[in-house]
């Protein structure tokens, strides 16, 4: 037996499989049985045997899936949450099978020379992991073998349903790889790729291999070399085992339950200051840590909270006592679970030699209130994405981190370019434009205007403060339109104008500068630069 042979295990739809483990999408008849779909940016990225079967399919924009299953329960792509689900899934693997490889939330491998000898034989070694992986709750995995991982993944990715594991011979890693589509290369090469060897005729993994290297060098790079090599079945990579995570998390039971939070905090110290304490052996600290309460008749309470530096014992012990002062309990409390989400390396905290970090004592107090009005009774506004002003800012509850931009992301036709106002106004303030005669600034189907703008008002009760324009005021400068046609379909709730609209910033005689908002012949005012 070769000692690169790999064994590849693949969860299929694993972001909706991750989600039902986690106690989403669940309900009456079993998540089996119900339609649900995992989006990210506005894509389904992967759905249920129910969803599949109702038509919905990987790549459907939300609102055309939706269409297509009137029944379908949407659920948000987490990344985080999906690679938290697998690590029960990889322990269970590595009780059998040691040396176990992430290659990605949902797929791993393992060598399987030793599996194979222990278990006897590959063909017995893939029907054992196939087992492991039903009673961790994955009961439609499939298994590959192959000389390389990605031949071994390709093995699992086509297995039949039943037996659920495919075994590749010896030195059949490139025979086999022939007859796949060339899509299969889309995660090597460049996501254009495929459609580009579809035009050139080369359709399967087997034409893209009798290419020249020479030639795949030069036309698509590095990326192309890795992805010919590949193609060719000379994946020399072996899978190598990780390091077994440590368990972080503590679980403390009460027996008998407890009614009174000072009497389940004290009991929770220890627990707490083991927690940090085994943290801060691994040279980690916590900066997101979930708190889950069970009362005596099986209700939870979960909750996540955040810190801005790190968690101390007393930290974690003031977020017990604020989550049961919320309530949410209907019995006493027979367990609590304390389970760090989010570590990172204590050097990334330590403080300067001025210091530097964030005031604890407003954070600690501002999340005290949020415990006690709700998690988005307190929040902090950034800067996110969309055309205008009100649109781009975006509220985050205290404590959670925003969004980070996406790599890639595309621009937005019609942005109002930087800088942006300083002042925005909730509803805004309708306004009049004219030219320099005095005819009325109109804007035309293609977003131009029909005169210069020379004056502006703000119409009389429209001014939402002082040291807003009274009367007309000549304009200085201008620069614009920027035109967009957004939310067409509906009328805004602020009153914003919706459908066909343009942007306009103007500077007045004074100096004070403004932007203006032009649609079906009405202006607004609509914010303020200072």
């Amino acid at each position: 037996m070769s000692a690169r042979r790999t064994l590849v295990l693949w969860c299929p739809d694993w972001p909706v499989t991750a989600a039902v483990l986690g106690g989403q999408g669940t309900g009456p008849g079993g998540p089996s049985r119900r339609p649900v779909a995992v989006v990210d940016r506005g894509q389904v990225l992967a759905v249920s045997p129910a969803a599949r079967a109702a038509g919905v399919s990987r790549g459907l924009r939300v609102r055309e899936a939706q269409s297509r299953c009137a029944e379908l329960v949407v659920l948000r792509h987490d990344p985080g949450a999906e690679a938290r689900a697998f690590e029960p899934v990889l322990r269970a693997v590595e009780a059998v099978a040691p040396g176990v490889q992430v290659l990605r939330p949902g797929t791993c491998a393992v060598p399987a020379r030793g599996s194979a000898s222990y278990l006897g034989g590959e063909t017995a070694a893939a029907a054992v992991l196939l087992d492991v992986l039903e009673q961790a709750g994955v009961p439609d995995a499939r298994v590959g073998v192959a000389d390389g991982p990605f031949s071994a993944e390709q093995a699992a990715r086509t297995a039949e349903r039943l037996p659920g594991y495919q075994v590749v011979p010896t030195g059949g890693d490139r025979p086999f790889l022939a007859g796949l589509p060339v899509d299969v290369l889309a995660p090597v090469l460049d996501p254009d790729a495929p459609d580009l060897l579809r035009r050139l005729g080369l359709r399967t993994v087997g034409a893209f291999a009798d290419l020249s290297p020479g030639d795949v060098l030069a036309r698509f790079g590095s990326s192309g070399g890795r992805a010919h090599r590949l193609a060719r079945g000379d994946d020399v990579a072996a899978a190598g085992g990780r390091a077994p995570l440590p368990e972080l998390g503590r679980t403390v039971e009460l027996d008998p339950a407890l009614d009174r939070a000072d009497q389940v905090v004290a009991t929770l110290r220890p627990a707490a200051e083991q927690l940090v304490a085994g943290l801060a052996g691994q040279v980690l600290v916590c900066t997101g840590l979930r708190v889950e309460v069970t009362d005596d008749l099986g209700g939870v309470v979960s909750r996540r909270w955040l810190h801005p530096r790190f968690f101390t014992a007393d930290d974690v012990l003031d977020r017990v006592r604020w989550q049961l002062a919320g309530g949410g309990l209907g019995a006493p409390v027979a367990r609590v679970d304390l389970l760090p989400e989010d570590v990172e390396p204590q050097g990334a905290h330590t403080e300067g030699l001025w210091g530097g970090g964030p005031d604890d004592h407003v954070h600690q107090a501002l999340t005290r209130v949020q415990s006690r009005l709700g998690h988005r009774a307190v929040g902090t506004s950034v800067v996110g994405g969309g055309r205008g002003p009100a649109d781009r800012t975006t509220f985050v509850p205290w404590g959670d981190r925003p969004l980070p931009a996406r790599p890639g992301e595309p621009p937005w036709p019609g942005r109002l370019p930087p800088p942006l106002p300083s002042t925005v106004l909730t509803r805004p303030a309708q306004a009049t434009v004219v030219g320099a005669a005095g005819s009325p600034a109109v804007l035309d189907d293609r977003g131009t205007l029909s005169v210069a703008p020379a004056r502006f008002r703000v119409d009389e009760g429209g001014r939402p403060a002082a040291g807003w324009p009274v009367g007309w005021q000549p304009v200085q400068a201008w620069a614009g339109p920027w035109p967009a046609d957004e939310r067409w379909w509906t009328d805004d709730a602020r009153g914003h104008p919706t459908g066909f609209l343009a942007r306009l910033q103007v500077v007045g005689v004074d100096g004070s500068a403004w932007l203006l908002l032009v649609s079906a012949g009405h202006w607004w005012v609509e914010a303020r630069y200072d």
